[in-house]
């Protein structure tokens, strides 16, 4: 099943609308002429914090940006700076 497309002045004057089917876990499309441009979905579950872990440390911990580098990496750049 495709999943409904409105342009971005439907999308304007129905939003309320669109984002109880969003919450209902529906996906719409936003296209601007024709194409394409967003996406209206619902969110991901949040993850809860296991038991026993305070649940600051937790938010704090999933809160961090991603780093694109493996611990290897890092170890060969720190290492690689000592050689020099």
């Amino acid at each position: 099943m495709a999943m409904p497309r409105y342009s971005v002045a439907d999308a304007k004057n129905s939003l309320p609308r669109l984002i109880d089917r969003a919450r209902d876990g529906e996906e719409v499309i936003i296209t601007r002429r024709g194409q394409p441009v967003a996406e209206i979905r619902p969110l991901a579950a949040q993850p809860v914090a296991p038991v026993g872990t305070t649940a600051w440390l937790f938010r704090r911990t999933r809160a961090r940006p991603k780093v694109d580098i493996t611990s290897v990496e890092l170890l060969d750049l720190l290492y690689e700076s000592d050689q020099d």
